[in-house]
């Protein structure tokens, strides 16, 4: 195993379990042994984004299928609106307006949620709206935007619901169907304890009407191709996969549906309350105040008068990988992640090493 303990939110720590399959001889990718297991793959993705419909497997990161559920969807100078809550809602933001669509940017302070009477808002002076654009888990700050309210708006409507939930999924409550979501996206660098290089689209019914009208450009990124494949082909991608991190993601989606999503999500929680009591007692504040608008896949947590910066490097140096904040918060703020398997023993391990780091900061 490796010598760090990643606290990051993402990529993590990778099981010992999954670093044999990875370690192993390949398959081709044009065969029954692959296509079975990307069909049993595929089965075990429904059940955790909860959704009836394929989810499809593409070879890229995170940002590949960020891309996809812009270019797939909409057309260009249609309007959507983005709900910007953090870097990565930005990111959102960017990516739309690249393709020529027309962008509402609702965007709100580091370590606040969206203020659903805003979209509200926007949806009822914008009778045009196609989409709205949302980040479920935003790991810049460490929000959980709520995204059930936002399927309640969209629901019996031609507004599309389109959610990153990459480093939300599988530890914090996500419903693709009930919720009324309409393209999600996730990666396997996240929950799925493998490493970077595959990302997931689930597409509602709804979102494969938007699909054949869409008219921006796309090629590699085209899901209809994807669907096209898993179904023609029972169980192929159309290009090249990464067929090593299939294998791997196989036993690890496998492994989430046996152990269970909820029992993952309290397991998540729990540890959440540990990391944000012990940082409180150090002093320390948390970015997002509201408990309801906190992931359980990171915990941001800053203190006035602490360069953080240079603990985060003594902290790297003694085997523990933090992050620190982006934009405004570079400097000031810490990222403690918890998506890999890691327990309170490990937790505890490292406040002792975090706190006298401190320490000798504030002398």
């Amino acid at each position: 195993m490796s010598s760090k303990l990643l606290l990051t939110p993402g990529p993590t720590n990778i099981p010992e379990r999954y670093l044999e399959i990875l370690g192993k001889d390949i398959i081709h990718h044009r065969t029954p042994a692959f296509r079975k297991v990307l069909r049993e793959t595929n089965e075990n993705l429904k059940k955790v984004f909860k959704t009836k419909n394929d989810v499809s497997v593409v070879t890229s990161s995170g940002t590949g299928v960020m891309e996809a559920a812009v270019v797939n969807f909409f057309s260009k100078g249609d309007k959507v609106i983005v709900v910007n809550t953090g870097y990565f809602g930005d990111r959102f933001r960017k990516i739309a307006e690249i393709y020529g669509l027309e962008v509402i940017n609702l965007e709100y302070e580091f370590g606040e949620s969206y203020k659903l009477e805003d979209v509200k808002k926007a949806l009822a002076e914008n009778s045009d709206v196609k989409g709205i654009l949302a980040t479920h888990s935003e790991t810049s700050v460490g929000i959980l935007n709520n995204i059930k309210a936002l399927g309640d708006l969209t629901k019996n409507t031609d507004v599309l619901l389109v959610v990153d939930t990459i480093s939300g999924l599988v530890v914090n409550e996500f419903d693709f169907d009930n919720w009324g979501v309409d393209v999600a996206i996730a990666g396997s660098q996240k929950a799925f304890l493998i490493p970077p290089g595959l990302a997931f689209v689930a597409v509602s019914d709804k979102a494969k009407k938007a699909m054949e009208r869409s008219d921006l450009p796309k090629y590699y990124f085209s899901i209809q191709q994807y669907e096209k494949y898993f179904e023609e082909m029972n169980g192929e991608t159309p290009y090249t996969p990464a067929i090593s991190l299939i294998l791997a993601l196989h036993k690890s989606v496998e492994d989430v549906v046996n152990k269970g999503i909820d029992n993952i999500i309290k397991e998540k929680y729990e540890l959440r309350k540990f990391i944000e009591e012990k940082a409180k007692n150090l002093g320390f504040e948390l970015l997002v105040k509201e408990e309801e608008n906190r992931t359980n896949t990171l915990v941001s947590i800053y203190r006035e008068g602490v360069v953080i910066k240079t603990i985060i490097s003594a902290l790297e140096e003694r085997g523990y990988t933090v992050t620190g904040g982006k934009g405004k918060y570079a400097t000031s703020l810490m990222r403690v992640g918890i998506l890999g398997e890691i327990s309170k023993e490990q937790l505890e391990e490292f406040f002792v090493v975090f706190e006298e780091e401190l320490k000798k900061q504030l002398g």
